[in-house]
């Protein structure tokens, strides 16, 4: 292969003559100018005397060399063993004279001279006057050094990777990111669970492939489309995948890269952006995080024409306004925040398509666990329904980081294949945070804390109306001693009133089986209190499930000043009296059914609460089988221990704990 540039004559043999780079033609400038301010600051100084110093030198013969007469001053040399001179002293004098006082200075100055020449000393003096420019010189040289210094060490190597525009230019070239067709990998065979998304965005794909199909009508294909979801739903790997099916270039940059402390650089960074975007159309330009710069104008304490986000968002609008019917370029942006965006962003002619990029469904969640699943070693017994069954409201991205951890769990335990329990693990992990097994429990924490999850296990168990029970732990994790899991069998998006009343006994299980066996309340119930209250409101003030209020709407609109408005500021003192005395009927009821329900069944629950202590952790199945009133065949971790320690494992490979040193207390 070839690497010679084309316009450059063949190399002939022999040894190429060295060259120097610029970067060591920059050090060698840099070493010369400091050597040189170097050799400036060592410049042999001289000593200021006084004028009748001077003529005593002078007559005595002293003076050697040339006296020079400035404007202002006299310098000169004097000889060795000079009185006043010292041998550390330099031998350069200069002194402050203004001689055009004197009308007969060069009279008096040469009859002192030709005084002083009978004694060794010089006879000559010269006149020098230089121009203003000469005392700046010196100055004006040291500083141009040092600006140089700073452009070669700071400014040139920050705008190095920039191209020709150098430092300064660089701040209005855009920073996105270029995939070309040939990098693009991701299709729509990558993405699931987004399938209506995928359907609508098919239009565009083929407006990219084939623009004259659209033509041939009329039509006008929409320039901007608007992904909107929570984050993690896959609105950047939606995105992707258009520009992968399409096989075009996909230019790609977050919103907050437009913006800059330097008013005018977001702007400028746009239209450089749509430009390049126009030159290698057809393409798809991606903003992701679109509410960085496109929230609605007139708000806040900055609303002027000045503020750089505002002529930022007008630069987008303009561009996007300046589209002619023959330019292929699609501008696609994400957000999680549609409620603040300005409206002139998506008016018709600009984002004008918006497409919802909802959360999966159990279908969906399946689709994606098997692409991920498909990366990594899964043992024959997975269970993946089951866990998109046991993962309501996880995102495409929850699910990657959830099969993720779990091959990393076992990889750590040093398996051949992920196991359902390491996806079970994940999932927990995922969603509430590592189990925190070595932490030290106080025995009657640990009780108290086993009744509490077995008062919220046996409400699960026996409400029909509420979520299947999926297991029950007293295993700390994150910030919770505990947790009761479910495993609801579909994904709701409408709540009735009897499920929102048995999740409220669901929730209240815990501090009633608190207050029935240990005869105390904790602040284990903080969190449960607060997701009942909350629960309560919603039912009250959004959902209309009350009876005394009625189907009437309470809550604060969000978007009503900005969702600055006080609590309860839509309605009457009385009516605000009403919703609390409403939410806490709701509460009330909910406790006193979940205490008729553990009265009934405390002989269930106190066998719950025993096993969690022995085993730490329940399955459904388990829980099911101690309120039958059957014995529950599950060894605990001393068995296993001992099991371990009786099929040959040796003393050294055993796991040291602490009852195994101490001595037995009894």
């Amino acid at each position: 292969m070839n690497n010679q540039s084309p316009n450059r004559p063949p190399r002939l043999g022999g040894p190429t003559p060295p060259r120097l780079t610029r970067s060591l033609l920059g050090w060698v400038v840099a070493i010369a100018l400091a050597l040189a301010l170097l050799a400036f600051a060592r410049m042999p100084g001289s000593k200021p005397i006084t004028p009748d110093a001077f003529w005593t030198y002078a007559r005595n013969g002293n003076l050697k060399g040339k006296v020079i007469v400035r404007e202002k001053e006299i310098q000169g040399e004097v000889g060795p063993n000079t009185p006043g001179f010292s041998a550390a002293d330099p031998p350069r004098f200069v002194v402050n004279y203004a001689f055009s006082a004197e009308n007969d200075f060069d009279q008096r100055l040469q009859e002192a001279l030709d005084a002083g020449a009978s004694r060794g000393g010089t006879t000559k003096y010269e006149y020098e006057f230089a121009g203003w420019w000469a005392g700046a010189l010196p100055s004006l040289v040291l500083m141009l050094g040092v600006f140089f210094l700073l452009w070669f060490f700071v400014f040139r190597r920050m705008g190095a990777g920039g191209g020709g525009a150098g430092f300064l230019g660089n701040f209005g070239r855009s920073r996105h990111k270029v995939t070309t067709k040939e990098q693009s990998t991701v299709t729509f065979d990558n993405v699931a669970g987004i399938n209506e998304a995928k359907e609508e965005v098919g239009e565009i794909i083929e407006f990219l492939k084939n623009p004259k199909k659209f033509h041939r009508l009329g039509g006008r294909i929409p320039r901007g489309v608007l992904l909107v979801g929570e984050p993690g739903c896959g609105k950047t790997l939606l995105a992707k995948a258009i520009a992968g099916e399409a096989n075009v270039p996909f230019f790609s940059i977050s919103g907050s890269d437009f913006v800059e402390m330097f008013v005018g650089v977001g702007a400028s960074r746009v239209r450089d952006l749509f430009k390049q975007a126009k030159d290698n159309s057809p393409c798809i330009i991606f903003l992701d995080e679109i509410d960085a710069v496109g929230r609605r104008r007139g708000h806040g304490f900055v609303s002027g024409g000045h503020d750089e986000r505002e002529q930022t968002l007008n630069a987008i609008l303009v561009e996007m306004d300046g589209f002619d019917t023959s330019d292929q370029v699609i501008v696609i942006a994400a957000t999680n925040r549609m409620d603040v965006l300005d409206p002139a962003l998506t008016r018709p002619g600009r984002f004008d398509r918006q497409i919802i990029v909802p959360l999966p469904d159990v279908g969906g969640r399946l689709e994606i666990l098997k692409i991920y699943a498909a990366k990594v070693r899964c043992s024959p017994d997975v269970d993946l329904q089951r866990m998109a069954r046991g993962t309501p409201m996880f995102s495409g991205a929850d699910l990657e980081a959830l099969v993720n951890e779990a091959a990393i769990a076992a990889t750590m335990a040093n398996k051949e294949y992920v196991e359902q329990a390491d996806l079970e693990e994940a999932r927990d992990k995922v969603r509430w945070g590592r189990a925190r097994k070595s932490r030290v429990i106080d025995e009657n924490d640990k009780r108290v804390t086993a009744y509490h999850e077995a008062g919220h296990a046996l409400t699960q168990l026996l409400l029909p109306d509420a979520d299947p029970l999926h297991k029950v732990s007293i295993i700390p994790r994150a910030n919770m001693g505990g947790a009761t899991f479910s495993l609801p069998e579909k994904d709701r998006y409408l709540f009735s009133l009897k499920y929102c009343k048995a999740q409220l006994c669901v929730l209240f299980g815990g501090r009633v089986a608190e207050e029935i066996f240990c005869g105390d309340i904790t602040s284990g119930a903080q969190s449960d209190i607060a997701q009942a209250t909350m629960l309560a409101r919603k039912m009250v003030l959004d959902w209309g499930m009350s009876p005394r209020l009625g189907a009437v709407n309470y809550a604060n609109d969000p978007d009503q000043f900005n969702g600055m408005l006080p609590p309860g500021s839509k309605y009457s003192e009385k009516t605000a009296e009403t919703v609390d005395a409403e939410v806490r009927l709701l509460i009330d009821e909910a406790g006193a059914a979940t205490r008729k329900i553990i009265q009934e069944n405390n002989h269930q629950l106190g066998e719950i609460a025993k096993a969690l202590i022995k085993y730490e952790t329940l399955s459904a199945e388990e829980v099911k089988q101690i309120a039958e009133g059957r014995e529950l065949d599950k060894p605990t971790v001393d068995d296993l221990l001992l099991r371990e320690k009786t099929n040959g494992q040796s003393h050294a490979d055993r796991p040291v704990k602490l009852r195994d040193v101490l001595p037995d207390p009894g």
